[in-house]
């Protein structure tokens, strides 16, 4: 086999020490995206949590490979062993495909491809022609948004501007607004990897504070604690709730909350669940009280009544039909509320947010602008419009990629006429 050396493989100079194969770290990444933590996947993977960590960080949290196993046509690490010790035993190549059920034509570009040379003659290992068949098989290619400059400016230009679109919204937009035009399209999972993976050089790492977790990695999802509050009185639970309110059908049924902030402050949110449309209501602190006192924050449930009304009330009264709101003593004073907006308020069941679902994400899109943590008593009640026309003017999935303020434009041409 000697023959083999000179004439099939040039001779390779050091590339250092062997990396870990590749179906270790495919077990590492399907235990991070099955909801293991670092240290869980560093377990099930067989490595140090140093290294699982490192493999974390480098990636940006996204899994650098393909987590399905090889196609069958390729040799496994188990059958390099086979083929190994069989090798040594001088054993065939036709006896050892024989063996392992494989072609011998397999086994011989496998003996004389992936065998280790630096030794000073012919060896076959296992762990050395599973590193040069790893080597080999990586193809590394320039990411299309690297590639496409147009591509890449509209992409930047979308994530930092002030609308701050998610990867999603981008990628379903660009088939709006070049329909085509091929050449612009990209998916949302390419944008996540190009913030997030380390070396993909295609858009700045610094962009991906933009996003609405604004996070350099990606971290699997967890469960969140759920406090209890006080109940409401059954009469208006949410089951009480008009059957037209789930199916979204007829606009003017909102879902409400507010977004707490340090030092006592708040904001109110409202958000229409036909369009999606957000109305932001400011909570100033109330100037003839002093710290301590009942409502002092802007917080107390006669002022938290009175600045939705005021902000409700400047909508026709065919978009104001229902609120559904969560359990919580700033909505105390909702038969005032009803009586000055002219409209009908429901509670979730007690631990139940996700019924009003719709709000909840709003407020998750939110942070980006009110970090957890924050003074909101800063935020004009110019700069709060500023922000919800900036929510309102992304595309949003569910409406079929158009904008919020898109659907409640046509919902009040449809009102008019």
């Amino acid at each position: 086999m000697t023959r083999w050396d000179k004439a099939v493989r040039p001779k390779l100079g050091s590339l250092g020490m062997p990396t870990i194969r590749r179906g270790i770290r495919r077990r590492f990444w399907r235990a991070i995206a099955s909801g293991a933590d670092t240290t869980a996947a560093s377990a099930a993977a067989g490595v140090s949590q140093g290294a699982g960590q490192r493999w974390f960080v480098k990636a940006g949290g996204v899994p650098p490979m393909s987590l399905k196993e090889p196609s069958a046509r390729y040799l496994t690490f188990v059958e390099r062993e086979e083929i190994a010790v069989l090798f040594a035993q001088q054993v065939g190549v036709r006896e050892i495909a024989r063996r392992l059920g494989r072609d011998p034509a397999t086994i011989s570009r496998e003996l004389r491809r992936n065998a280790a040379t630096r030794c000073g003659k012919w060896e076959y290992r296992a762990i050395a022609a599973q590193w040069h068949a790893e080597r080999r098989a990586a193809r590394p290619k320039p990411s299309k948004l690297a590639g496409d400059e147009r591509l890449r400016e509209y992409v930047q230009d979308r994530l930092s501007g002030p609308g701050r679109w998610s990867p999603e919204q981008i990628a379903r937009r660009l088939q709006l607004e070049f329909p085509d035009d091929e050449s612009m399209r990209v998916s949302h999972e390419t944008i996540y990897r190009s913030l997030y993976v380390q070396g993909r050089g295609a858009l700045r790492r610094e962009l991906s504070t933009c996003l609405r977790t604004g996070r350099a990695i990606r971290k699997p999802k967890r469960r969140q604690n759920v406090r209890g509050k006080r109940p409401i009185p059954p009469q208006i639970m949410i089951s009480a709730r008009p059957a037209e309110v789930e199916d979204r059908a007829v606009p003017g049924h909102w879902e409400g909350d507010l977004i707490v902030g340090s030092n006592h402050s708040a904001i109110g949110t409202l958000v229409e669940r036909k369009t999606r449309f957000v109305m932001l209501v400011p909570l100033p602190r109330l100037g003839h009280l002093v710290e301590g006192d009942r409502g002092w924050t802007g917080r107390a449930a006669e002022t938290v009544a009175a600045a939705i009304a005021e902000t409700m009330t400047t909508l026709p009264g065919e978009l104001r039909r229902t609120l559904t709101w969560d359990q919580g003593s700033e909505m105390y004073a909702h038969a005032q509320l009803k009586l000055d907006a002219d409209l009908d308020v429901y509670f979730c069941d007690p631990h139940s947010p996700w019924q009003r679902g719709t709000n909840e994400n709003t407020n998750g899109l939110l942070r980006q602008y009110f970090p957890k943590g924050s003074n909101l008593t800063t935020h004009t009640h110019e700069h709060l419009a500023d922000i919800a026309a900036a929510l309102n003017g992304r595309p949003r999935k569910t409406l079929d990629w158009r904008t919020p303020a898109e659907a409640l434009n046509q919902e009040l041409i449809s009102l008019a006429s």
